[in-house]
């Protein structure tokens, strides 16, 4: 039962850092870091929710919850459970292998359902988009809405739209290149996608669901960030602005857009140059690196 009760206290510990985390300023500094934190916070729950059914139905072992499954699996092999185990105890093992599986399943859902509309998207692409000296390395969509987005993959690529191309001028048009670059260079579409399928396993938890929407607006500034070290702050800010104005922005779906989060709080950061908080950074990852190794070592130890 000791370990049920470990097992629960990281549930409660991830939820209340989730929460730290998504009332925290902090993170827009060192939005690296955040997302670093944010993911061990999703491991780290996912690990849980497994574990506690499992150490629920292997109480009776009274020993690590990797070390009961193989004394579990043991015992079954030979047909005779040790007294005290029941029905119960072993619909809670199913019901942690149940929750292991859904999270498997929920995220090979996810890419599946991501690399089809990207492989889409591409293909449509090859007919329609072409190649303009004013956006080089980017493909140009003739559309006069508002767009830029990096379409990640194996083979990203960046595209911008024909109306992108008339509302930017030539540096804030590069600064916007450089960010959805960053996209593409750092597979920001793979930082998001374990939230992804954490929101499909988990729809009951709205926190699960804020941690996503948290998670992409760290993305999106992380990638501000690296094409702040390539271009002037203000040209970055302007592209911002502009895409705010514009109204309605194109995005399709599996791809990774400049104007799609938050645009006025982005603008604000660039505009205000703090330096990243180095004490705050390094013990927010010290509790992050301790809530994933709690499950773990319950795991395994």
């Amino acid at each position: 039962m000791a370990y049920a009760v470990h097992f629960a206290a990281t549930m409660l510990a991830c939820y209340l850092t989730a929460q730290v985390l998504a009332r925290s300023t902090w993170t827009w500094r060192s939005p690296r870091v955040a997302i670093v934190c944010w993911q061990a916070v999703g491991l780290a729950l996912g690990l849980s929710a497994m574990g506690l059914p499992m150490a629920l139905g292997l109480s009776a072992y009274d020993r690590p919850t990797g070390g009961a499954l193989l004394a579990l699996a043991n015992d079954l092999a030979h047909g005779a459970l040790p007294i005290g185990v029941g029905t119960f105890h072993l619909a809670g093992v199913g019901v942690g292998f149940g929750i292991g599986a859904v999270l498997v399943t929920t995220t090979v859902r996810s890419i599946h359902g991501t690399v089809r509309a990207q492989r889409r998207h591409r293909d449509l692409l090859s007919l329609v988009a072409r190649n303009d000296p004013a956006a080089p390395g980017a493909l140009v969509l003739d559309h006069p809405s508002a767009a830029a987005y990096c379409l990640p993959g194996v083979k990203p690529q960046v595209v911008v739209s024909a109306g992108t191309l008339s509302l930017l001028d030539r540096a804030e048009l590069a600064a916007v290149l450089s960010h959805e670059r960053a996209h593409a260079n750092e597979r920001h579409d793979l930082v998001l996608l374990p939230f992804t399928a954490l929101c499909r396993a988990l729809p009951w938890f709205g926190w699960v669901r804020d941690a996503h929407e948290r998670v992409a607006l760290l993305v999106e500034m992380r990638a501000d960030d690296k094409a702040r070290e390539l271009h002037a702050d203000a040209p970055l800010a302007g592209a911002l602005r502009r895409f705010a104005a514009a109204g309605h922005r194109v995005t399709p779906a599996g791809a990774l857009g400049m104007g799609d989060r938050d645009l006025d709080v982005r603008v604000q950061r660039l505009l205000v140059s703090d330096r990243p908080p180095r004490v705050l950074g390094a013990t927010a990852l010290a509790v992050a690196t301790m809530l994933v190794a709690l499950p773990v070592t319950l795991f395994l130890s």
